[in-house]
């Protein structure tokens, strides 16, 4: 790779790596981008799964103190069953319409609660809605790599604040994430093309992931939901653009 090169992949991971740490998620969003304007889709797919699993992991000191299992379990333990089944579906499916619909779920509700700011929270369904939404990211995360999307949106809607929802799509995010890169390594995903890039990557991800999560310390709750329905609404964007 050229050095041009060398320099976008560090950019793309510390962008990556800052939208990760300041929201708990996101990394894929941001990185792949740029990813995938130098380097092969395959290594860019196994690059940023590594890249997502080493932010959430450096960033989940930040949160771990306040994680209640209560809460968290139901949406971690279902996702982890989830998995298997979505990545059987991804024979069976289209892909291309389960990212139509699941975009169009994001920009609608994302937009809704920017704009019309609903007051009071959901508490429909307790703990029970709470493993449906978490086994139904874990079906889309093995379908098409988007396991975190429906959870936060979730936690949203709940109306946690910044730090009970970050303890929910954190821990469910890095569970999932890391499910997935164990799943790749043993099926011989993680090349030699990969761990050059991995080389430049991770340090700049781990000093976006750090300064990220100091601006998340210093965000209200206001300014923090906001930037979650923003980056939401984003992903269903390009998962519509993806799709058409």
């Amino acid at each position: 790779m050229t050095p041009l090169e060398w320099v976008g992949i560090a950019a793309g991971a510390l962008a990556g790596g800052f939208v990760s740490g300041f929201t708990g998620f996101g990394m894929v969003l941001t990185a792949i981008g740029v990813w995938l304007q130098m380097l092969p889709p395959g290594v860019v797919a196994m690059l940023v799964l590594m890249c997502s699993v080493a932010s959430q992991a450096a960033s989940m000191p930040a949160v771990f103190h306040a994680i209640e299992p209560r809460r968290v379990l139901p949406f971690v333990l279902p996702g982890v069953l989830g998995v298997p089944l979505g990545a059987w579906l991804l024979r069976h499916l289209d892909p291309v319409g389960v990212r139509v619909g699941v975009g169009l779920l994001l920009v609608f509700y994302s937009s809704f609660l920017l704009l019309m700011r609903p007051r009071g929270n959901l508490e429909w369904g307790g703990r029970g809605a709470d493993g449906a939404v978490g086994f139904a990211g874990g079906v889309l995360g093995g379908l098409i790599g988007l396991s975190g999307a429906l959870p936060t949106l979730w936690a949203t809607l709940r109306g946690w604040n910044k730090l009970e929802s970050r303890t929910v799509f954190q821990s469910f995010n890095l569970t999932i994430g890391a499910l997935a890169l164990a799943t790749h390594m043993w099926t011989g995903m993680l090349t030699g093309a990969v761990l050059r890039a991995a080389v430049v990557a991770l340090p700049a991800t781990f000093l976006g992931t750090w300064l990220g999560v100091r601006a998340w310390y210093r965000v209200g709750e206001r300014g923090f939901r906001t930037a979650i329905l923003l980056l939401l609404g984003t992903s269903g964007v390009l998962l519509l653009r993806a799709a058409i």
